[in-house]
């Protein structure tokens, strides 16, 4: 246990050092999510520092009551954060705090009865199939980089992969009519690998000039590194730009896309959750609600009464 009175400025950042590296290597955290949470602590304790004009010690965190907790939420809903934002700090100020009474023995009551703002739940926009199909066309004289980003956005609708699933691919994963995945924390997945899915992959690794060893990343970059996520956005705001789509046909919409058509064509939801890889069925219930949506769009479109 820390010794409050010993327990330096140095020494916070130290702890919340030992917390991360359980994120990273207990947890399997993601690498975002461990810097956005480190973000969001050394803030907590900046703020900290001017709200009880000195910097906390661990007795000093425990001691925090309710109307502290709060004051930080004000301060950075003054900042015009959203409250899905307000809700990722919440998330890793209780995160932490679980940590430190587990591990340090500094434990705060009142951040157990701290809610998170009420996050409005928002209905994914999928695509319809021939625009999903559109975005991941390849002109016909295509070089190697055209057909490593038309496997990529293949993947993500034809498999419903997110894009650090894709990017995280290595040959070796790849089987003739399915592949493992990689997903959150680690978690590995099989997913079947539709003919045409494979099709564009195996025109990429035929055109690409480097050398795609068995455990390396599959998709590289110019220069032969992993191909960097910025760069497949790019492509599919490039994308987007030519066919005419709404801002809202991103990458991630394709993975999306991939759900709610499943769906629509009678997919089972448990289904759907093992092949997105969701850990809750509450993730994959979203997308009844998209179901929902478009059913709703074709009624008001058509019937004479609407």
């Amino acid at each position: 246990m820390y010794d409050a009175d010993l327990l330096t400025k140095s020494e916070i950042a130290a702890l919340i050092g030992d917390w991360c590296r359980t994120l990273t290597e207990h947890e399997r955290r993601s690498p975002e999510t461990v810097r956005a949470y480190r973000a969001t602590l050394m803030r907590f304790v900046r703020f900290l520092t001017g709200h009880l004009g000195a910097a906390p010690d661990a007795a000093a965190l425990s001691r925090l009551e309710m109307p502290d907790f709060r004051a930080y939420l004000a301060y950075r809903k003054a900042q015009a954060l959203a409250a899905r934002s307000l809700a990722r700090d919440v998330s890793a100020l209780k995160s932490f705090f679980r940590w430190a009474r587990r591990a340090r023995g500094i434990d705060c009551a009142a951040i157990r009865t701290l809610s998170a703002p009420r996050v409005p739940r928002r209905v994914p926009r999928p695509l319809t199939p021939a625009e999903a199909l559109d975005v991941a066309a390849v002109p016909v004289e295509a070089d190697w980089t055209q057909l490593r980003d038309a496997a990529v956005l293949l993947l993500l609708y034809g498999a419903g992969l997110r894009i650090a699933e894709a990017l995280a691919l290595t040959p070796a994963a790849i089987g003739t009519d399915r592949m493992r995945v990689i997903g959150k924390r680690q978690k590995m997945r099989d997913v079947p690998l539709l003919p045409q899915v494979a099709e564009a992959i195996a025109a990429y690794r035929r055109a690409c000039p480097h050398d795609l060893t068995r455990d390396a990343p599959l998709f590289r970059g110019a220069r032969g590194g992993a191909l960097a996520p910025g760069t497949v956005r790019t492509r599919m705001r490039a994308a987007r730009v030519a066919l005419g789509l709404p801002e809202s046909a991103t990458p991630h919409a394709l993975r999306h896309s991939f759900a709610t058509h499943l769906l629509a064509r009678g997919a089972d939801l448990r289904a759907i959750q093992e092949l997105l890889g969701h850990a809750s069925l509450s993730s994959t219930q979203i997308y009844t609600d998209v179901d929902t949506a478009q059913l709703m769009d074709v009624y008001r479109n058509a019937h004479p009464r609407a």
